[in-house]
């Protein structure tokens, strides 16, 4: 089968399209064959040598998501049929032709989805929602702020934010706004012109935030800690501006606020299987009645896979960037 495989750590150009061995599923495994994957900033990393390969010993294959359908089952693996189309999050081999996954880990493709597009629902959406509803305790009627807003999780935050009936607020550049208040956004801040802590203290009326995701990191930790309401969190999910930074831990106490850092991929496989199970019982229905969507920015066939990282490094892109891979 066709895969990309990081050759050596390093720049996009490293990236290779070869022939490698197809996966044989385990007996709670499913085979699938990939119609679509997504970049994601992990990949990149990957890629860089900044994110262990998962699978050490074999071709390393990036890629955190897919969408496709079943070509075949393991002995016990019972919940699909060969032909079903499913989507779900892997720790990597994305980019291939085939990839094989838990059975419970794959959730079925939305009709409202075409196959080609539900590769670019699994890690965003998934993420988001587990950072902001799960961990973040966001609830109706409540304030979220959401950095990147226009980055394939902030365009899933913003939905899903709007889905539950909660407020959001994001920083975005400023070309960008306007793409992230169509989706639903309350206000979009443009982080380098305006203060994202005043407009959080004016918005909430100085109620403050109750949830904040940040892919950010860096020096955003103290001001996202000022625009807190009492008992409010942050739940870090990334570290694009930065991984150390001082912090004034002073200022989290009498908010009684906490500061969450997390990550899907490590997780043990039965953490994995009872998010997503989670998962398709409260968010995948809301695909179904339109609530819920992917934003694609743009796609590129496997082949110009190195192009299509460059693009997501110039951080010009609005969405998911789309692998189309058989």
């Amino acid at each position: 089968m066709r895969a990309v495989v990081i050759t050596e750590h390093g720049d996009p150009e490293v990236l290779r399209v070869v022939d490698v061995e197809k996966p044989q599923p385990n007996a709670n495994e499913i085979l699938v064959k990939v119609r679509a994957t997504s970049l994601n900033r992990a990949d990149l990393m990957q890629r860089m040598g900044f994110y262990p390969d998962p699978f050490p010993g074999q071709h390393e294959v990036p890629g955190l998501e897919f969408a496709g359908t079943v070509e075949s089952c393991g002995a016990d693996a019972k919940i699909w049929m060969p032909g079903d189309q499913v989507m779900g999050i892997v720790s990597g081999g994305g980019y291939a032709e085939y990839l094989v996954v838990h059975q419970q880990q794959a959730m079925r493709v939305p009709s409202k989805v075409g196959l080609d597009d539900a590769g670019a629902i699994p890690e965003v959406f998934v993420t988001a929602w587990d950072a902001l509803v799960i961990q973040g305790n966001l609830q109706p009627g409540g304030w979220a702020l959401v950095h990147a807003g226009a980055s394939g999780v902030g365009t899933a935050a913003i939905q899903i934010c709007k889905a539950i009936g909660a407020n959001v607020i994001v920083t975005c550049s400023s070309g960008k706004r306007d793409a992230c208040l169509s989706l639903g956004a309350d206000m979009a801040v443009d982080y380098k012109t305006e203060d994202f802590v005043d407009v959080c203290k004016h918005a909430t009326n100085n109620h403050g935030i109750n949830a904040v995701l940040d892919v950010v990191g860096g020096e955003y930790l103290n001001r996202n800690v000022a625009t807190l309401a009492l008992k409010g969190t942050i739940v870090q999910v990334g570290l694009m501006g930065g991984g150390s930074t001082p912090f004034n831990i002073a200022a989290l106490m009498p908010k009684r606020a906490r500061l969450i850092a997390t990550v899907l991929r490590p997780r043990p496989l039965e953490e994995k299987i009872a998010l997503t199970q989670r998962f398709i019982s409260e968010m995948l229905p809301m695909f179904e009645v339109g609530k819920l969507r992917p934003i694609i920015d743009s796609r590129y066939p496997l082949e110009n896979i190195s192009a299509a990282h460059r693009y997501m490094e110039t951080n010009a892109s609005t969405g998911k960037i789309v692998i189309d891979v058989c």
